[in-house]
């Protein structure tokens, strides 16, 4: 009997957002495989934190490297790639004669750590990916205000990206969303700055969960911003009359 490897999307972290799809996969689940930072918990295992079977057999996937090593460096590039080699074999290995379970935060296709192990896999096992709800959007609607109007441009930017381009994109964009925030806050404040969106920047923090955080960017002290903290900027329409036609 073959067994396939079953992405979860488990949205952006509230287990209510879980899809009726991903919370019988869950449950159901005898292997169970999650990314984490070695010596913690992880956010994936966290949502699921009441839902596994008593008899499920986990496997912590630890990354073997930090934000302490640039993205950049080629030991970083180095590291994570022989990491997802290895759990893609064990996973194939295993999905020989047994489904698993991969917990994946928000969904898994939109920079979801399980799409460097789906690559791998194919061709060595079934792979299905069971769409979550993005981070991003459990973060604007907890904002409580639209992201997106008419014809509005929304732009995702990662935090890491230079300077300049991140003006560039600021500028050219109606509605924005930045993630890998973290030590990258000041950079990103004075592009918004440069860009004049910063008075209309906020920054979420555990969006849709327990100790959630909402805060205006300007507000918020350098270092007092999570990596995986989300910073928005909420377009306001640009076709005249956008918010009535709509």
């Amino acid at each position: 009997m073959m067994g396939r490897i079953i992405c979860a999307g488990l949205g952006p972290g509230d287990p209510d957002l879980i899809s009726v799809r991903a919370d019988r996969a869950v449950r159901a689940a005898r292997h169970v495989a999650y990314f984490r930072k070695p010596g913690r918990p992880g956010q994936a295992r966290r949502i699921v934190q009441g839902m596994l079977s008593p008899d499920a057999v986990e496997y912590p996937m630890e990354y073997p490297v930090t934000t302490e090593i640039p993205f950049d460096h080629p030991d970083y590039n180095d590291a994570l790639a022989g990491f997802y080699d290895l759990w893609a074999a064990r996973l194939a290995q295993l999905a020989q004669t047994e489904d698993v379970v991969v917990l994946c935060e928000g969904d898994p296709f939109l920079y979801g750590s399980f799409m460097h192990l789906q690559v791998r896999l194919t061709g060595l096992a079934e792979v299905e990916v069971i769409p979550g709800i993005p981070g991003m959007v459990g973060c604007w609607n907890a904002v409580g205000q639209p992201m997106t109007w008419g014809d509005d441009v929304l732009t995702v930017l990662m935090g890491t990206l230079p300077e300049a381009d991140l003006i560039r994109h600021m500028q050219g964009s109606d509605a924005l969303v930045v993630m890998k925030t973290g030590r990258n806050l000041p950079k990103l404040r004075r592009a918004l700055a440069a860009s004049g969106r910063l008075a209309d920047a906020w920054l979420i923090e555990r969006g849709t969960m327990p100790g959630q955080r909402i805060a205006p960017v300007a507000e918020v002290a350098d270092d007092d911003c999570p990596y995986f903290a989300i910073l928005l900027v909420h377009g306001h329409g640009r076709r005249p009359m956008a918010r009535v036609a709509e």
